[in-house]
């Protein structure tokens, strides 16, 4: 069984839509991530009879010496149990040789992760392993049922305010949105990327990549942008202005999201993860209980695994005090 490179936008694609891989493993995110600094390298695992069984897209992220590099996979590799632990074999020694790396880490879009030999569960995550997941499934009907009483009352209320929920097509639009995002952080306080990071993504994913914005006397108010494959949406980025706070946009905004995404024939409405705050208490009251994904996972590589790995939350706290530091002067 052996590790092919693919460098065909079409193929690659498809095989991640027809094996239920997540957003996150699809081309344009590595595109996205390559402009951004990364190295992005996709491997097909194929069988003996040169049958693609697998596929992983690999950002690879240059370290300081001694360190040389990071490769990590964020919510894959796409491959069936069966030949999953020989696929994460067969990647890491791949990236051990032809990178070099540190260590391979693995952040699984499942619920389980049995780990294979050699392989630590890490004290270090890029993506929160603590979302809601919807299943989409289920009929509307029952899905509201799972909501919190103050959620269906929410969506009941912002849906009577004269809001028009529309999905963005043009780059205007678009812009619109960035400008009610600049709001949001703001008065949320928090950080984010340059707008030519968000033009990107919607460059780079396409209509893997829809926005829907909400609309109250013809002025943008909401907005809500996911990654979309066949079977699975997922949350990006959100945010509204003040009169979408009077509103409660961001109920109407969310619920027909939810709805179109069942109408495209999705199975699962990822929330993009909890962290603490009061985006937190929003999500939770879209489900009867948070779903915690199986983690993040290491496969050591290198000699200095251990040091990077003592020291990698120390440098983040670090880091988080001179950005608040600096940001009060």
């Amino acid at each position: 069984m052996v590790l092919k490179l693919c460098h065909d936008r079409e193929v690659w694609d498809d095989f991640i839509l027809e094996n239920n891989g997540h957003p996150l493993q699809l081309w344009g995110w590595g595109e996205l991530k390559q402009s951004q600094g990364w190295k992005v390298v996709r491997l097909f695992f194929s069988d003996k009879n040169d049958k693609q069984v697998g596929a992983a897209s690999v950002l690879i992220k240059k370290l300081p010496w001694p360190f040389r590099s990071l490769a990590y996979i964020p919510r894959g590799p796409v491959v069936d149990d069966r030949n999953r632990e020989d696929m994460l074999r067969e990647l890491a020694r791949y990236i051990k040789k032809t990178h070099g790396s540190l260590a391979l880490t693995v952040e699984p879009d499942s619920l389980l992760f049995e780990l294979p030999t050699g392989w630590k569960k890490s004290k270090n995550y890029i993506l929160p392993n603590r979302t809601i997941l919807l299943d989409l499934k289920k009929s509307e009907d029952e899905l509201l049922q799972d909501m919190a009483k103050k959620t269906r009352q929410y969506i009941r209320k912002s849906g009577s305010c004269g809001l028009e929920i529309k999905k963005v097509k043009s780059g205007g639009e678009l812009e619109a949105c960035l400008k009610l995002y600049h709001e949001t952080a703001k008065r949320a306080d928090f950080p984010l990327h340059n707008d030519d990071y968000y033009r990107a993504v919607a460059d780079n994913l396409k209509s893997n990549s829809p926005i829907f914005v909400a609309y109250h006397d013809s002025q943008p108010v909401a907005f809500l942008w996911l990654a979309v494959s066949a079977e699975t949406a997922y949350e990006l980025y959100g945010g509204m202005n003040d009169v979408g706070q009077q509103t409660r946009a961001n109920y109407a905004l969310k619920w027909h999201a939810i709805r179109k995404c069942k109408e495209w024939g999705m199975k699962r409405y990822d929330f993009g993860g909890l962290l603490k705050g009061g985006v937190t208490t929003f999500k939770m009251g879209w489900a009867t209980a948070e779903t915690e994904l199986a983690g993040t996972f290491d496969k050591p590589l290198s000699v200095f695994y251990g040091l990077w790995n003592f020291g990698l939350p120390k440098v983040k706290l670090i880091i988080r005090k001179l950005k608040t530091i600096l940001s009060k002067k």
